[in-house]
């Protein structure tokens, strides 16, 4: 070979260089591929695990735990009209309260506003001794407190803002060998992890035969996997060691199978009952929204929300951060609408009245980081309104969850712009499952046909059809409008050319610089020779989204002394046959009006295509743009609105959304 190669001149040297690095390009894709596929096999066997392992559960959990007839069954029913003023049982609630009662570990998956903390309240009231009840926030603790005492139930907060004169009191109970007056104790995992005297004195009830059983509730805080893992949780896993002959239970809205699994193996009750009710939650209505460009369209479109179609009612702004929080809500009360930021910052003692502000209704509305709302005890929330999209699909569907508590319909907006992806990913990327988590939640937004419902209950290994909506998400509401399909192997094509550019150039691609350079703006050098595609930007963005979600492009993480960027690489996926189609189509403004099929009544029932549709607003109407300010019941309370120093940037009135419409196989048949 040496000798053969020696006998070539420089040219066909080259040219044999040239075929060698194109076959070995070839090599390295394929690798990559099934590398991929690999991994996707691996994570598929250890589902396959963890799904044999929950049905066992399950099959465990089928005994006949929902009858009533056991020994506590008549005074259940009893407490159940009497204290908290309930006629019947939600699902599973029966069978969760009769496995506990009967000395068992359990698990339960419920909805958020399924009713899960009446299933070691009401145990707790059916014994003699204490329930431990372990919660991650404080705002949830102290909801739960207050509920128990109006229904004149003894519990006690134990936590970083409790008195010393109470703690010691606390401890001075729990050490004594008559059984405690308390019924129900809240403790964050931190007092459990961190308080050596909180420990002596539990194990001093426990010795006493005091204390009855341990409530985690938000369990799938334990799991590494889970999408809100908190390392306090991990000495929860002395506690069947230290109390082996008190039961278990675990609570949660939010947790897939492999979470699951992973719970039981850390809390050593491999032997648990699980029981699993449905997800669904029929009376909440899922939109997803354009995000306006700029802050000042971004506030008039939510002043307009609360001034029009959730007027005199009462809800909950969930923002990305601290500065979002206090921003949307001085903006909020300078238009005269009554609203107060709420956010882990705050003193206890301000949290805890703005709480109790927003309970009482002296608040519309509660303008929030995640530190606000999980375990919240408060019925009629009309309205959630996500302003950046969560960080996952298990933080969406539990904060979405506090809305409609009661029953009766609710919204669930969701407000969605492109860079909001890489605000979620920079934050998330270094979680074990936060890109997963994240590229899940913007499959939500940008999805053009797909039921919001199907997708969740997808994501929770559930299946959900069109009947189990009921036309109750912006989608399902718009059945009878069909999205055309485009081809865009070609602009795969095109990105990765720019991605090429920019790397032979030593140049970072933000993904918005990815399509300035696309569509011909931004620096000359990392733009391409031919015209830009005749498509409008939001339509870039989105296929630039779908690509990422779906790898045929890449995030690559840098930290510097002040953030963390993101820049786009080309991914592992490549174009099967030189063909991709995707769907796209447009987000919808909210109907004029609350009911769930408003938006497509007017085709009576024929198809509409994308001509037929008028130019789409971001909010209730198109006054959503214009600055608006609250007619106050009395002149005192009259604020004047704040005006902008600035222009405001042209809305996003349209955003389009992509659907992948056949299977690209990696596999290219060789």
């Amino acid at each position: 070979m040496e000798e053969r190669l020696s006998s070539l001149n420089d040219e066909e040297l080259s040219t044999h260089e040239q075929q060698i690095k194109e076959k070995l390009s070839v090599i390295e894709d394929k690798l990559a591929r099934l590398r991929s596929q690999k991994s996707h096999l691996v994570q598929l066997c250890e589902t396959i695990q963890q799904v044999r392992k929950q049905r066992k559960s399950a099959q465990q959990s089928d005994g006949d735990w929902e009858r009533e007839n056991f020994p506590w069954s008549t005074k259940a029913r009893e407490l159940l009209a009497l204290v908290f003023s309930i006629k019947d049982y939600r699902p599973k609630q029966l069978a969760t309260i009769n496995a506990l009662m009967a000395g068992n570990d359990v698990l339960l998956l419920a909805p958020t506003g399924g009713g899960k903390s009446l299933c070691f309240q009401l145990p707790a009231l059916l014994s003699t001794g204490l329930t431990v009840v372990i919660s991650p926030l404080i705002s949830l603790m102290e909801d739960q407190v207050w509920s128990l005492e109006r229904w004149k139930v003894r519990a006690q907060l134990l936590c970083s803002t409790t008195s010393k004169e109470a703690v010691t009191r606390i401890h001075k109970e729990l050490s004594d060998k008559r059984p405690p007056t308390t019924k129900l104790l809240y403790v964050t995992p931190e007092r459990l992890a961190k308080s050596k005297r909180f420990m002596t004195a539990l194990q001093k009830c426990y010795n006493h035969g005091n204390l009855d059983r341990f409530a985690i509730d938000e369990v799938h805080c334990c799991s590494q996997w889970g999408h809100d893992f908190r390392p306090d949780y991990k000495f929860l896993n002395v506690l069947k060691g230290m109390f082996p002959k008190a039961p278990l239970l675990g609570v949660t809205a939010t947790a897939t199978t492999k979470v699951i699994g992973d719970v039981q193996t850390m809390l050593n009750i491999p032997d648990a009952l699980l029981f699993v009710a449905s997800f669904n939650r029929p009376n909440l209505y899922y939109h997803v929204l354009p995000k306006p460009s700029s802050k000042q369209e971004q506030y008039d479109l939510l002043a307009n929300l609360l001034l029009t179609r959730f007027r005199k009612q009462t809800g909950i702004i969930y923002t990305y951060s601290t500065k979002d929080a206090m921003d949307i809500s001085s903006e909020m009360v300078a238009r005269g609408l009554k609203t107060a930021p709420y956010h882990a910052n705050l003193e206890p003692a301000d949290r805890t009245k703005i709480h109790q502000l927003w309970h009482d209704e002296d608040l519309q509305a509660v303008v929030a980081t995640v530190a606000f709302g999980m375990g919240i005890d408060k019925g009629n929330v009309r309205f959630v309104i996500h302003h950046t999209m969560s960080k996952s699909m298990e933080n969406f569907y539990q904060e979405s969850g506090r809305a409609g508590r009661d029953g009766a319909r609710s919204d669930c907006i969701l407000l969605y712009h492109f860079s909001d992806v890489f605000r979620i990913t920079t934050m998330t990327f270094s979680e074990r499952t936060g890109l997963k988590n994240a590229y899940a939640m913007v499959e939500y937004c940008i999805t053009t046909s797909e039921c919001r419902r199907k997708l969740i209950s997808a994501y929770f290994s559930e299946v959900w059809g069109a009947e189990d909506c009921n036309a109750m998400c912006d989608r399902c509401a718009n059945r009878d409008l069909v999205w055309p399909q485009k081809e865009i192997a070609s602009y795969v094509e095109q990105l990765h050319r720019i991605v090429d550019k920019c790397e032979l150039e030593q140049t970072n691609l933000t993904g918005l610089k990815l399509v300035d350079a696309w569509m011909q703006k931004g620096p000359t050098h990392v733009r391409l020779s031919e015209p830009a595609p005749l498509i409008d930007r939001t339509v870039a963005e989105q296929i630039v989204a779908y690509l990422i979600v779906h790898n045929y492009l890449k995030e690559s993480f840098v930290f510097t002394p002040y953030a963390t960027h993101s820049y786009i690489k080309k991914g592992s996926a490549r174009v099967a046959n030189s063909t991709l189609k995707i769907r796209v189509g447009k987000l919808f403004p909210l109907a004029a009006n609350s009911g769930p099929a408003t938006a497509s009544t007017s085709s009576a029932g024929r198809k509409r295509t994308t001509s037929e549709t008028s130019t789409q607003t971001n909010g209730v109407s198109k006054s959503a743009g214009k600055r608006v300010r609250a007619e106050s019941e009395s002149s005192e309370d009259e604020t004047s609105s704040t005006s902008s120093s600035t222009s405001p940037q042209k809305s996003d009135e349209d955003v389009v959304v992509v659907q992948e419409v056949e299977v690209i196989d990696l596999d290219d048949g060789e």
